[in-house]
């Protein structure tokens, strides 16, 4: 496989082409980025940990049915993925109340949610990725209503699959976002990633609210030890299959 030019440098990764159009290579950088780019950082080695959680964690979906842009890690901060279109939505998944859903709603950290929650938001830097209702998405025509209806329905069977997986590595899938893409077929796949810089993460055997955070708000909110508990939660990871 021969690396082309770079497509797309973001945030966290950079897409370059391949000499097979239907290929790319991802490679996962050490940047950092929370409050929407305004605070800007690095993580030594999340590139990497981020890249073999991600790699192994689409290996367990692909196992589970759930069809995903994921070809195969080619090295420890790369991996190459079918070239898709992005849908110009992110989905989230919660199971239990966090972040901007405690700050919408009132509802206090760590409420454990009666059904996981599915939400949709516009992939939209300038506009600070505002929370859509269902009409607005359609207005916008970021997707029809049928694929709306199809991501609601992986988002939720991709957490059926990824919070007993989580279970198994003693911790917490408190929520999480996804994104999508239209790969040659038109077929809605999963691609992205899904890493601690996606997922909230809680370790089961802390109980102290600071503690027990294993994802990027250890970033956010300078609580420390960031590389250490992305590369547990990577260790923890590696060690278990569905």
């Amino acid at each position: 496989m021969t690396v082309r030019s770079k497509l797309y440098e973001g945030k966290a990764k950079i897409l370059y082409a391949t000499d097979d159009p239907a290929v790319l290579l991802t490679y996962f950088k050490d940047d950092a980025t929370a409050f929407n780019a305004q605070k800007r950082g690095s993580i030594e080695g999340k590139g990497s940990f981020n890249c073999a959680i991600a790699s192994h964690l689409f290996k367990q979906l692909e196992a589970s049915g759930i069809a995903t842009h994921f070809i195969e890690q080619t090295s420890a901060n790369e991996m190459r993925v079918q070239a898709v279109n992005i849908v110009p939505l992110e989905v989230v998944v919660r199971n239990i109340a966090a972040g901007s859903l405690c700050q919408q709603t009132g509802l206090s950290l760590g409420t454990v949610l009666h059904q996981p929650l599915v939400e949709f938001y516009y992939k939209n830097d300038a506009l600070g990725d505002p929370l859509l209702t269902l009409d607005r998405l359609l207005l916008l025509a970021l997707a029809t209503a049928e694929q709306v209806t199809q991501l609601r329905a992986m988002a939720l069977k991709i957490n059926d699959v990824l919070k007993p997986f989580f279970l198994q590595c003693g911790i917490t899938l408190v929520d999480f976002k996804l994104e999508f893409g239209l790969d040659q077929q038109q077929r809605l796949i999963l691609a992205d990633e899904i890493s601690p810089d996606t997922c909230r993460l809680w370790n089961q055997t802390d109980d102290d609210p600071k503690q027990r955070v294993m994802d990027k708000d250890r970033f956010r909110h300078d609580l420390g030890d960031v590389a250490l508990a992305y590369q547990q939660v990577m260790e923890r990871v590696l060690q278990h299959t569905l």
